[in-house]
């Protein structure tokens, strides 16, 4: 071979090698960044080219697929009752992404997960069309719609947990929103999405998991544990030794009880049953603020908590002297999501143990083989056995003999309680929230408990109470769960 030809046929090896680095670059190296950039538009055609897995409640999907018209997108996400199951699935978007389980679980529900490799690795020897996996909830359908049904019209949140276990059985946020109307990627879409942000009721807000709220005096069960737990009394029937009213330390305000009611030297038992704030705050004060915060933070405040959807942190504050005595009764900067609430009423029904709450049960393949199976796991132990019964005698106390009348529901069934009614805004001039926290026993075991929180801005003030409001929500979610099992 002559010199001229040496040199052509080096320079076209050279050329032969550096396409080959590059292309192994990008295949092996880069792969991931590249698919990962949102301005890739060949990954959401691949990823819209095939169906989506489906949500699935009590055996039935709640999700499906539908073929897009006049897009290379083939298919997007439908839902069946979308505003109703929306706070637990979130939204899958063709044009703006994913949230919740359909962000969270994505990678099986498009079938792109490694778990599924075996599967996809099947599919082509058998010609089967890729399809995503599924998600299968821990949500009781029933209770679902009686949570949905009960906060019709009403601004507010319901969470109902397994107390034996922590499943989930039903997350409500209203007003909610139907995600089919943006899961695609139009105009229309678009408008449409607009339209849900800039609406002032916020419909988009899951409030069972994201909004904090003043807990009122349903956080008067903490602080009972909090007063059992150190011992602060013998029992549920010694006398508090409380004033009415009672001076705030370091203050010259007084703290008062609504109406007259016999919350002067009151048993724990007794200042439950008509929520004398004077008790709690002293309780509060007495134990003093490290006490307070640690008793709570066992119970789950402080801390963001993931089911696997991100809840935001309740908070139980440092604080000084006059302040921590308001926490005590669910006041000034003491905030709670409704799950961290229902969270209290379900330790307390099963027996001081404290499960952590979570919503999906399995994941499963194509073929509905098991990839994983979420397994119950203690969270903490925020009260004895012995103190949680003792708090069990004083909630069902509150529903048979007190504020929480509303919620009894005989045939057997023992129901324990607390309302609330949360004072907050400037000089807490805003409407209070109605709250009401509570548990069903049916044989002496709890299958439910229920956190109900209820905004309603167009009720008179003084109509405005947990045991009006929130109560009978939660006495019909409660219904729902044991009627469901019978």
């Amino acid at each position: 071979m002559n010199k001229p030809l040496r040199r052509i046929a080096l320079f076209c090896g050279l050329l032969v090698l550096a396409l080959l680095v590059r292309s192994n670059w990008l295949q092996y190296v880069k792969a991931d960044s590249l698919n990962a950039k949102s301005e890739n538009r060949r990954v959401g055609i691949e990823r819209y080219s095939h169906e989506r897995g489906n949500i699935i409640v009590d055996g039935k999907a709640i999700t499906g697929s539908a073929v897009t018209k006049g897009s290379d997108f083939k298919y997007k996400t439908t839902w069946q009752d979308g505003a109703m199951w929306s706070p637990i699935t979130g939204y899958a978007s063709q044009a703006f992404g994913a949230s919740q389980i359909e962000s969270i679980n994505d990678d099986i529900l498009t079938g792109n997960s490694d778990s599924l490799f075996f599967d996809r690795t099947l599919s082509m020897f058998t010609g089967d069309k890729k399809k995503g996996g599924n998600v299968v909830t821990t949500l009781n359908a029933d209770a679902q719609k009686a949570a949905f049904n009960g906060l019709k019209g009403k601004k507010g949140a319901v969470v109902a947990l397994d107390p034996k276990t922590g499943k989930i059985l039903a997350l409500s946020s209203s007003p909610s929103y139907d995600p089919s109307v943006f899961a695609g990627n139009s105009t229309k879409d678009s408008d449409n999405r607009q339209v849900l942000l800039k609406d002032k009721d916020k419909p988009m807000l899951n409030r069972a998991l994201r909004e904090t709220y003043p807990p009122g005096s349903t956080f008067k069960v903490v602080t009972a544990a909090a007063a059992l737990e150190n011992g602060l009394y013998k029992g549920i029937d010694e006398a508090t030794n409380s004033p009415d009213p009672y001076p705030l330390p370091d203050s010259t305000k007084p703290l008062n009880n609504e109406g007259t009611i016999p919350c002067k030297n009151a048993t724990l038992k007794v200042a439950l049953q008509w929520s004398c704030n004077t008790v709690f705050g002293k309780i509060s004060n007495d134990l003093g603020n490290k006490e307070m915060i640690a008793e709570a933070e066992k119970f789950g405040f402080n801390s963001e908590i993931f089911t696997p959807v991100r809840a935001d942190a309740s908070v139980y504050p440092e604080d000084n002297r006059p302040q921590n005595a308001m926490a005590g009764i669910g006041q000034a900067s003491n905030r709670a999501t409704p799950l961290q609430m229902a969270m209290v009423a379900s330790a307390v029904a099963n027996d001081g143990k404290l499960m952590k709450p979570y919503m999906v049960d399995q994941l499963t393949a194509p073929n509905l083989d098991v990839v994983s199976k979420t397994k119950p796991e203690k969270m903490s132990e925020p009260l004895s056995a012995a103190n949680a019964q003792n708090l069990q005698a004083m909630m069902e106390n509150v529903v048979t003999n007190g504020t929480g009348k509303s919620a009894q529901m005989g045939n057997g069934i023992t129901v324990g309680g607390k309302t609330g009614t949360a004072q907050h805004g400037l000089n807490n001039s805003e409407k209070p929230y109605a709250w009401f926290i509570s548990y069903a026993k049916v044989n002496g075991s709890s299958p439910v408990a229920v956190a109900v929180v209820v905004e309603d801005a167009s009720a008179n003030r003084d109509d405005i109470s947990g045991g009006g409001f929130a109560a009978p929500i939660a006495k019909a979610v409660m219904q729902a769960v044991i009627n469901s099992k019978n």
